[in-house]
């Protein structure tokens, strides 16, 4: 029997001698020169070809011309929303602007009316004037005349200015009411129509004017009411 231990054979490491090159080192090598060396063309592998694609696979210059694009447009698209908020405010009534809006035409409309309807009735300056007219008419009797002569003098005068007076209220009527009516048509052209309530006091003043001038042209020429007349005296 064999007492003699058994070896176990390790398998030496053989080192090359001094000025050789390990195969696989030299080949390392030699990829390394050739990729960082010149090209066939002579050109450096290294320097970056400006067509050469990023990660992506995108060229470089197409990516930038793209980004440069998108930049643009989100500017145009923010120049555009911009402009659509300014117009946008434009559009908005103001609300100053709508109580200004028929201020003046209203207030024509109203005096129109008021005019109209202190031709009807008539006004303290018709009175007055009435007055006077009685004033002289006696004075220019109270040294005598007839009976016609001082029913002319002192009532008939009163009376025909009193209708001129009056006629004088119903034509301003009529004349500020159709103002008011045809004012749209003429000047600067506005946005809005006028508001109907201003057409409507308007029309009132036209016709109360109207209905004004046609009474002080029937009392001033007497067609409605004629002058009282005198007697003649019975013969004794």
């Amino acid at each position: 029997m064999n007492t003699t231990p058994s070896r176990t054979t390790t398998p030496s490491t053989t080192t090359p001698p001094a000025g050789t090159t390990d195969p696989a080192e030299g080949t390392a090598d030699a990829v390394t020169e050739d990729a960082t060396g010149p090209d066939a063309t002579g050109r450096d592998a290294t320097a970056k070809d400006p067509l050469a694609k990023d990660a992506t696979g995108t060229p470089s210059g197409a990516a930038d011309a793209t980004t440069a694009s998108d930049d643009v447009a989100d500017g145009t698209d923010r120049t555009a929303e911009a402009e659509a908020d300014d117009a946008d405010e434009d559009l908005d009534p103001d609300p100053f602007t709508e109580a200004r809006h028929g201020v003046g035409a209203g207030a024509a409309a109203v005096v129109s009316a008021a005019l109209g309807v202190v031709a009807l009735t008539g006004a303290w300056t018709g009175r007055v004037a009435a007055e006077r007219e009685t004033l002289i008419g006696q004075i220019k009797t109270s040294g005598g005349g007839s009976a016609a002569q001082q029913i002319s003098e002192i009532y008939g005068d009163a009376w025909h200015t009193t209708a001129l007076v009056n006629g004088v209220f119903a034509v301003l009527a009529l004349l500020v009411g159709v103002f008011v009516l045809v004012r749209p048509a003429f000047g600067v052209p506005s946005e809005k129509p006028q508001p109907a309530w201003v057409r409507a006091v308007a029309l009132a003043g036209v016709a109360l004017g109207a209905l004004g001038v046609l009474i002080s042209v029937g009392m001033y020429f007497d067609l409605f009411v004629a002058l009282p007349t005198a007697g003649t005296p019975a013969a004794g």
